[in-house]
């Protein structure tokens, strides 16, 4: 009977014992360490961006990812208010005019140099991380390369006997014969077009537009410039003014080019590749003579930053790895945006037979070019933008003289930006 009731006794206290290794276990495998993550985009967007995340979850079950996302607007508004605050995401997607409006002392972000034992940086080259630092610090890691870039519309070019064009002179050329049809040799949007003639005086002036300094280098007789290449563009029908671009008329055909971001190379395009028009991306267009590229910027399509306050840096590397190098996110993720500039994860698109089509080639075009220079971000400003579409729109429809209207402009930027 002693011996029964020790064995009971016994078996009931290994039992607990059991149980109470269960629960301790339970409750390791319960305690995670929750990181944020911030991003923007479409619906398509969210969607891989949330699986991805799943997929890190699964390889790092004591982290937890808590997701913030929406359109760009919205996002650019929030997170305003949250880096200001301190407030913002661990993990964040960031626009490279960010880096400068936040950090330019190279104090607004984490090093992400110190996180380099989690953080795989040798996949990317040295002098794409350098678009990535302010002040000598590594505050964020480009995702992909972005470039203006023009498409054309190869096939209504061969229908009117004309080749791709390279020149200025060439689109001038084409416009005189297609405009009988109502067909653009090229389109774009107001920033695009903004880009676009900037090539073009940098090209015929030798300046930059800003300087090192952040200083505005043009004068008033190259706005002057500026203002008259835009207006004889739009009255040889070479394009359409900005506020009559729609999108659509890239589908059929009426617009025989467009430019646009390399990122934007097939959401662009599709529609007119679907319709059987064969769509490439032609050489950035000069001076007959002169290196293509000239007078064109590159700069990153957008970049990853972790939280200067984060109170978790290990767990925000090894996300940030994961988004940056990991098969897993190069799968659910690949070309949407843009070429990745990891090794790593180019070389598993390149094993998947990913690595092609329009993005790809007018990647390779501006990857290649040797006369590409990086962008200053002032140059995207909207209102440096919209100021220039306003007093080309007075000349255009004779309220204004391009001298007056230079005078105006150069004015306009003087308020805003420090430069004589």
């Amino acid at each position: 009977m002693i011996k029964r009731l020790l064995a009971l006794f016994l078996s009931a206290a290994f039992a607990g014992l059991c149980a109470c290794g269960d629960e301790q276990v339970i409750h390791e495998q319960a305690e995670q360490t929750e990181i944020t993550l911030s991003w923007w985009g479409n619906d398509a967007r969210n969607e891989y961006t949330l699986a991805a995340v799943a997929k890190f979850e699964e390889k790092y079950p004591d982290i937890k990812v808590k997701c913030s996302y929406s359109e760009w607007s919205g996002y650019e508004a929030r997170s305003k208010v949250q880096m200001v605050s301190g407030t913002e995401a661990d993990v964040m997607q960031i626009n490279v005019g960010w880096l400068g409006q936040y950090s330019s002392d190279g104090e607004g972000y984490y090093d992400i140099e110190k996180l380099s034992e989690y953080v795989d940086l040798e996949s990317f080259p040295g002098e794409i991380l350098e678009y990535g630092r302010r002040n000598g610090v590594l505050n964020a890691v480009p995702i992909a390369m972005n470039a203006q870039t023009l498409y054309i519309n190869k096939t209504v070019y061969k229908k009117y006997g004309l080749d791709v064009p390279k020149t200025w002179d060439d689109l001038f050329e084409a416009a005189k014969v297609m405009e009988k049809d109502g067909v653009y040799p090229i389109s774009g949007a107001s920033k695009s077009v903004f880009l676009y003639v900037l090539a073009y005086c940098e090209q015929q002036n030798g300046k930059t537009f800003f300087n090192e300094n952040n200083e505005i280098t043009f004068d008033e007789s190259d706005f002057k410039m500026m203002i008259e290449f835009y207006n004889r563009l739009v009255k040889e029908n070479v394009m359409p003014k900005v506020e009559d671009y729609q999108r659509y008329n890239i589908d059929s055909g009426v617009y025989a080019g467009t430019i646009a971001w390399v990122s934007d190379a097939i959401n662009y395009n599709t529609g007119a590749m679907d319709a059987g028009f064969e769509v490439i991306p032609a050489d950035y267009t000069v001076f007959d003579g002169m290196a293509s590229g000239t007078g064109w910027y590159a700069k990153p399509a957008t970049l990853y930053a972790i939280s200067k306050d984060t109170e978790h840096p290990r767990e925000a590397a090894l996300l940030l790895d994961f988004m940056l190098n990991s098969p897993e996110w190069a799968e659910l993720q690949g070309l949407e945006k843009g070429i990745p500039l990891s090794r790593e994860a180019r070389n598993y698109l390149d094993s998947c037979g990913q690595l092609s089509g329009l993005q790809y080639d007018a990647s390779l075009l501006m990857e290649t070019n040797s006369e590409i220079k990086p962008m200053n971000p002032l140059v995207e400003n909207t209102d440096l933008i919209d100021g220039f579409i306003e007093v080309c729109d007075l000349v255009l429809f004779d309220k204004s003289t391009s001298e007056e209207a230079a005078v105006s402009l150069y004015k306009k930027y003087k308020e805003k930006y420090a430069f004589e």
